[in-house]
């Protein structure tokens, strides 16, 4: 399946949409190298930053093939005008990945 962020796809030319997909990721766990973090963890800065870059590559990871996986369920083949929104609720250590793009189908243009 071809993913951008464009409206439009350089060699294809999109000959249906078929409608508005997204894919959202949520978690409020943070590891660190495979193992959930400690109390005493959370104030090793380093650990920390790494855990949650880690835990939003996980979580992006997931809203992307949620994304993909609503796009086939509609028979697309790509998905064009791709955004990405992450938000960390307020007073929690909850993030959420939100992907939302156009389900289109494709084919190579001669």
């Amino acid at each position: 399946m071809v993913l951008t962020t464009t409206n439009s796809i350089e060699g294809f030319r999109i000959v249906e949409y078929k409608g508005i997909v997204t894919g959202i990721s949520y978690n409020s766990s943070y590891s660190y190298k495979g193992k959930k973090m400690s109390f005493k963890d959370m104030f090793s800065m380093k650990k920390y930053y790494e855990a949650y870059e880690e835990g939003l590559q996980n979580l992006k990871e997931e809203a992307f093939q949620k994304l993909k996986s609503n796009a086939q369920a509609l028979n697309a083949n790509a998905i064009v005008g791709i955004k990405v929104d992450i938000e960390p609720l307020l007073q929690s250590a909850t993030l959420i990945i939100s992907i939302t793009g156009t389900a289109v189908s494709v084919v190579i243009e001669k």
